[in-house]
């Protein structure tokens, strides 16, 4: 099996970078001060289900002494390892295609997280089975469709559950089989559950967190790579950089775009207007920083909302032990509580990816505008159509720029608002659902979409400068511009681009990369292979 050497530890909240590490095997760590407030939840949810301890005894809880959902009023299964086949069997009721295995990975490194701040009753064994999972490449095989994001992300983390008992379907090594086959081949046993166990697995928001915090990461990825191209975009038409003038920002008021816009002046560092452009600019260029800065301010937003779910416990109900020890006691009185209530609900992760989504939109149409711009001779300073070499027998980025248009169409299409399509269900137990899993999920398939729209942008300015724009004059520019032709040949003659707007993606999310661009640099020789 794969190893690692990359540590995350449970005792504090992962972080997104832990999230994005998690869809390849890596050691997740469960020291004695997680033991110790696991086990004193643990001893604390017995002491109240079975009324031997200072929990008190006879206490119905929910899940444990219960149905579930709207059935919540019947006595469940007396037997506690049969409770947990009624609380997960009619949950497999999920459809469509499987979540990229990276969502799952990540949404169960979240689970194992709240889990272990000891507020959900569940034993030490499971958190210590969890973590062992992520050693290795075992993934379990979720279906797309079937949470609301309401009672926690029911249905998929029921499937991910019943993976880890060796039941339905897993990934191991890439490759999709039996879950038991997949747990043998992992060298991890069949997860044993009880029905609080079960319980507090499935009952968190921790799929649509995952993709929130994941697509997060990718906008935020764009919205940097994006920057970047607008200054080597202005760069390489010769525009004058008044549009970025400090002053300028100041009376503009909004935070976001005073930031951006500083940042593009350190970028822009040494540029030489031609003189040729027009007095003011399109808005593509001109109002950059007021777009990309407004989308700063929506991204900051998020990230609030994004911290504080990595952070939160989202389970219900909640065990808080007497006291105000460290296993999770929060000053309550000596004999501790039982609490029934709604952390459960994803209201906040589905109003920030709707966030997401509106910024996704707009960023993927600044980027279309862009590049429509350098292909279009009466606006990018004479450059010849498409930035074909010999327009009409060669055709250069005119298949691209067919397909930007998709991209953004589809983003558009994506973009409505799902964290206020509320719908009932569960007999009006679930009166009101945020549908967060629904916005989670879009949003970072339109994440995917704008990584797209900025390599296809970042091809269209290298093909640029080998058809005649000017050589950028701000150093950092032309770091970015070297990295950029380094990783993709100029198009001369035609030929199928799809796996070149993919590569130069991938180079603009590599790590680093910005930000070694950003910084000041000898302006090199141009690539090999460029005209001079």
């Amino acid at each position: 099996m794969l190893t690692t050497t990359d540590t995350v530890p449970l005792t504090g909240p992962p972080d997104s970078a832990a999230l994005r590490r998690a869809a390849a095997p890596l050691t997740v760590t469960v020291d004695d001060e997680v033991r110790a407030r696991v086990t004193r939840g643990r001893r604390f949810f017995h002491a109240a289900r079975h009324g031997n301890g200072s929990g008190g005894g006879d206490r119905r809880i929910y899940g444990a002494t219960t149905g579930f959902g709207a059935l919540a009023g019947f006595a469940g299964r007396a037997d506690e390892a049969d409770q947990c086949d009624n609380t997960l069997a009619h949950l497999g009721a999920g459809q469509g295609p499987d979540l990229p295995p990276g969502i799952v990975r990540a949404a169960l490194l979240l689970r194992t997280s709240s889990l272990a701040r000891g507020l959900s009753g569940v034993s030490v064994e499971v958190v210590e089975r969890l973590a062992a999972m992520f050693a290795t490449t075992f993934c379990p095989a979720v279906p797309r469709y079937g949470s609301v994001g309401a009672s926690g992300d029911l249905i998929p983390l029921a499937y991910a559950t019943q993976a880890l008992r060796g039941r339905g379907h897993a990934y191991l090594d890439g490759r999709r089989m039996a879950a038991a086959a997949a747990l043998a081949g992992a060298g991890l046993r069949p997860l044993a559950l009880d029905g609080r166990d079960a319980l507090a697995l499935v009952n968190g928001t921790s799929v649509t967190t995952a993709a929130t915090a994941l697509a997060r990461d990718a906008v935020r990825a764009a919205h940097r790579a994006l920057t970047a191209l607008t200054c080597l975009l202005a760069d390489v038409l010769g525009c004058d950089p008044g549009f970025l003038d400090a002053d300028l920002m100041r009376a503009y008021g909004h935070p976001g775009a005073v930031d951006v816009a500083a940042r593009m002046r350190r970028t822009l560092t040494g540029t030489a207007p031609s003189g040729t452009r027009p007095l003011q600019e399109p808005y593509s260029i001109r109002c950059a920083p007021q777009l990309l800065g407004a989308a700063e301010d929506a991204l900051r937003y998020v990230d609030g909302v994004v911290a504080a779910d990595l952070g939160g416990v989202s389970d219900n109900p909640l065990f808080f032990p007497g006291g105000t020890g460290r296993g999770g006691g929060d000053g309550t009185a000596a004999e501790g509580k039982v609490v029934h209530g709604g952390n459960f609900f994803g209201q906040p992760a589905a109003f920030a990816a709707d966030v997401l989504a509106s910024v996704t939109a707009q960023l993927g149409n600044l980027a279309e505008r862009q590049l429509d711009l350098l292909v279009d001779p009466a606006r990018n300073g004479g450059l010849p159509p498409m930035l074909a070499t010999t327009p009409g027998t060669q055709h250069g980025l005119q298949g691209v720029q067919l397909a930007t248009t998709a991209f953004v169409a589809e983003i558009r299409r994506a973009a409505a608002p799902a964290g206020v399509q509320s719908l009932p269900t569960n007999l009006h137990t679930q009166d009101v659902v945020p549908f967060g899993t629904q916005a989670a999920l879009r949003s970072h398939d339109m994440a995917e979409l704008l990584g797209l729209l900025c390599g296809s942008l970042a091809l269209g300015l290298r093909q640029a400068v080998y058809v005649g724009a000017r050589r950028p004059t701000a150093p950092r520019c032309a770091a970015l511009l070297d990295a950029l032709s380094e990783a993709v040949p100029p198009v001369d003659p035609d030929r199928p681009l799809d796996a070149d707007v993919r590569a130069a993606a991938d180079l603009l999310a590599t790590p680093g990369l910005l930000a070694t661009s950003g910084s000041p640099a000898t302006s090199a020789p141009p690539a090999t292979g460029d005209r001079p």
